[in-house]
């Protein structure tokens, strides 16, 4: 039980450490969002703090695993601002991560955000590539109680390399950080990119293009 209380309190003074690191500060208390407003503006207008519930702060759904049936082997389980909309403003979005044997999450990036990943079970390779001119790859093995920072904007991935299941918690310091997964992104594309200049700026065989380009 202490040791429980103790990961605990790790894990809020993670969420409060960065919360305001990269969204913008707010001007009041708190904004809760409006989500069915037509207002578009960058983020999501306040509803009425007359009409705010504790409920609007609340979330539930942390206690079970998600479900990894599916070809990466993971499942993320987000608490954000979508399911939360009293973390409208407060630059913040967290998720528990699950992993199967051999479940991974795919290179992606977070263009608006940086991620602290914290295990609670299980190992779990984590690691991320500079950019240009050196693109060194930068990865660690983290158990349980072991956490790592993923800069903003940066490649990287996740990946289970223990023998059981691995469950983790990412953290990401804005309420809307994006996600790009650099194959879909770049085979899935809609229209699709040329498969010649694919070909070439991959120095794959035409054939594998289109075939990669048909599976995403």
């Amino acid at each position: 039980m202490a040791q429980n209380s103790i990961f605990f309190c790790i894990l809020v003074l993670g969420f409060v450490g960065i919360s305001y690191a990269f969204d913008t500060s707010p001007l009041q208390d708190f904004c809760v969002a409006y989500l069915s407003s037509k207002v578009r503006i960058n983020g999501l207008p306040c509803k009425d703090p007359a009409t705010v519930v504790a409920d609007d702060f609340f979330f539930r759904g942390f206690n079970s695993a998600g479900n990894t049936s599916n070809a990466y082997g993971s499942s993320v389980i987000p608490m954000n601002v979508a399911r939360v909309p009293g973390l409208n403003t407060l630059g913040l979005t967290v998720a528990r991560l699950d992993f199967s044997p051999g479940g991974f999450v795919p290179p992606h990036l977070h263009p608006r955000g940086t991620e602290i990943l914290i295990v609670l079970e299980g190992s779990l390779e984590v690691g991320f590539v500079t950019s240009y001119p050196n693109y060194k790859h930068y990865s660690k093995v983290l158990e349980k109680g072991d956490a790592f920072v993923v800069p903003v904007g940066l490649v990287h991935y996740q990946r289970n390399v223990g023998k059981g299941k691995t469950v983790a918690f990412g953290i990401v310091n804005s309420q809307n950080a994006g996600i790009t997964v650099i194959s879909n992104a770049i085979f899935g594309a809609k229209p699709a990119i040329n498969s010649d200049y694919l070909s070439r700026a991959f120095q794959l065989d035409k054939k594998i293009v289109q075939g990669l380009q048909a599976k995403f």
